[in-house]
Formats: structure tokens, sequence, C-alpha cells
């Protein structure tokens, strides 16, 4: 018996300081799906600024490649109140969605902070629709079940499917810098809430790297077709 399959279109999230943008590149398709990634360039930087603060906001300027990130942070030069952030794509094994396996996609987020009392990271965005059906998202966390329609995520490790990451302290041994919100902090547990807080910083100053990671599972009453969904990561200072 074969699964049923339906395709997916999922724009993850960009960036968003005090407004949100996206910058996306179609990466793969065919007749059955469609799978994008975001492509970042350089000369894309803004600055937004209040009588209080100002801060700087890039999409691959001022970053340097290794062979372990397309992206970091250069050196910390401040002299007021900072906050930057850098997202990364991350690993996709989305493709034809079936009622057989879990798909499943992962997005980078790094974010720095100098004597910015903290911050608060958001995500907002639907579920995955087609036409008038929104994939069911649980709100509450949730095993991953495949065969069982759920469209949810978290910010830590998984097995169960194998995707993401622990948080990575920045340098690991100066404190902790950032931490998941206890609804996105278990292992094996999804759940999706538009607008939700996902991650915060109650540190003044560090750096924090985030993997966010998306579970979308279909059952055979879900409608067939070519679901979409847009994300944007609202970064929220503390000053």
């Amino acid at each position: 018996m074969r699964g049923l399959v339906l395709g997916l279109l999922v724009c993850l999230p960009v960036f968003a300081m005090s407004v949100t943008s996206s910058v996306w590149a179609e990466s793969s398709n065919s007749s059955h799906y469609q799978i994008t990634e975001m492509q970042f360039g350089s000369g894309s930087s803004t600055d937004s600024c209040s009588d209080q603060y100002c801060a700087h906001v890039s999409i691959g300027d001022d970053s340097t490649a290794s062979s372990e990130t397309s992206a970091a942070f250069g050196e910390a030069k401040y002299s007021e109140p900072t906050i930057e952030m850098i997202i990364e794509p991350g690993e996709s094994s989305l493709g034809d969605l079936s009622t057989e396996r879990t798909g499943t996609k992962t997005t980078l987020v790094k974010v720095r902070n100098y004597e910015s009392g903290g911050y608060l990271l958001q995500l907002v965005g639907n579920a995955p629709t087609y036409k008038n059906y929104t994939l069911k998202t649980p709100q509450t966390p949730a095993e991953s079940k495949i065969g069982t329609e759920q469209f949810g995520i978290n910010v830590v490790a998984n097995t169960i499917p194998t995707v993401g990451a622990a948080i990575v302290q920045v340098p690991a041994d100066k404190g902790v810098f950032g931490q998941a919100m206890p609804n996105y902090a278990t292992s094996n547990l999804f759940m999706y809430k538009n607008g939700d807080v996902i991650a915060r910083s109650l540190a003044d100053s560090g750096s924090a790297d985030y993997t966010i990671s998306m579970m979308v599972n279909i059952s055979t009453s879900t409608p067939a077709g070519h679901y979409t969904s847009d994300f944007s990561t609202i970064l929220v200072p503390a000053y």
C-alpha cells in the first residue's frame, strides 16, 4: 500500500527586528513538490534607532566563512548596546511528504548581544496551508507520530525524528547566554503556536546559536496538494 504523498513549500525565517523581511530562492522542484532554501547575499543591512538604542541588522554582511559554518559574527567592537542576528538555512528532508515518513527541516539562528538586557526570539507565521486547509498543529508538546497529521517545532536535539541540535553557547565555558522556552525545550516533543516566543536570553551580553527544528507528518485524510507557509523570526531586545 502506497502512502499518501503531497507537496510542501516552506519559506523559513530570515530575520526581523522592528520589521520583518524575507529572502529566499528556489533550490529544487518537480511536478510533485517544491522546496525553497534561503539565500543570503552581501550589501543587505539597515539601522533601526530610537532615543535609547540603535540596532544594526544585516543579512550576509560583516561575516566570515569557515569549513564549519557559512557565516559568523565579526570582531566585536562595541561602544553602545548592540544586538546582532545571523540566519542560516540548515538541513532539509521534506520532499514529497508521505504517511510513511516524517518530513523535517532546520534553520540555524545565531544571536549576539552586548549590554542589551537580554532578548526574546519569536516565531511568526501560519502552519503549512493548501487552499483553505491548514495542517494540524499540536497546541501542547507532543511526540511525532508517523501517519498522524502534525506540524510542530522545537529548539533542541531530537532522535524521533533525528533532527536538530542543542543550543550552542559561545563561548561554552562562559555561562548560559540563551535558552529555549519550556514548550520548545524537550527532545522529541513538538508543538507550534503562531507568535510564540521560542527562546530567550536573560544575559546582558553573550552569544548563542539556536537550531529551530520543524517536524511534518500527514495522515490518509490530509488533503493532497501543494502546501505553502511563510515564517519570520522576530528578535525583541530588552533594552
